[in-house]
């Protein structure tokens, strides 16, 4: 990471959403890691929640998030693979008002392939901003949310990270 350290940390508040017919609190492994290294980063948990992959439940909830204006950010894990059920890349496409960040499914496709091969050619990783929220959407196994909050999210989401960071537009983000 390229921090400056003379430059003051900003703490934002996110919310951390599994996507899974099968997890439960007490087994939610990824969503625990994401947790985890959020708070660790300095960040605040704003909310946490599992929900079914349902493209229209999802919706519904990232839709209550962003309108909630304690929540700068949503982190989803899980619902972006290939399967009839993995539906979290169709959930966000419902969001109004919504712009693609697609450098971000490239980059994590590319550190992904450092960890995992070619598999990472099955991961739908995709990130966007609505309203002045961002939504990132991982994959929902350890690794794969190990990859995007070390490799990405750690960095765009600390406000001394230089050239530029996610942190420093937010006050722009709902620039028309």
């Amino acid at each position: 990471m390229a921090i400056d350290e003379t430059k003051t940390f900003t703490p934002i508040n996110i919310a951390v959403l599994t996507v899974s017919d099968t997890r439960t609190a007490e087994d939610d492994t990824s969503g625990d890691i994401l947790a985890a290294r959020i708070t660790g980063a300095g960040h605040s948990v704003a909310a946490r929640m599992i929900v079914k992959d349902d493209a229209t439940l999802l919706a519904k909830q990232i839709e209550t998030w962003v309108d909630d204006p304690q929540i700068d950010a949503i982190i989803s894990t899980g619902g972006t693979g290939l399967t009839g059920r993995d539906v979290t890349p169709e959930a966000l496409s419902r969001m109004e008002d919504a712009r693609d960040i697609p450098g971000f499914g490239e980059l994590f496709r590319w550190l992904s392939f450092k960890t995992i091969g070619t598999s990472t050619i099955q991961s739908r990783a995709c990130a966007i901003v609505a309203r002045g929220t961002y939504i990132f959407a991982l994959p929902g196994s350890n690794g794969a949310v190990k990859d995007g909050w070390d490799g990405i999210l750690a960095e765009q989401l600390d406000s001394r990270n230089r050239p530029c960071n996610f942190i420093e537009l937010m006050p722009r983000l709902r620039e028309k």
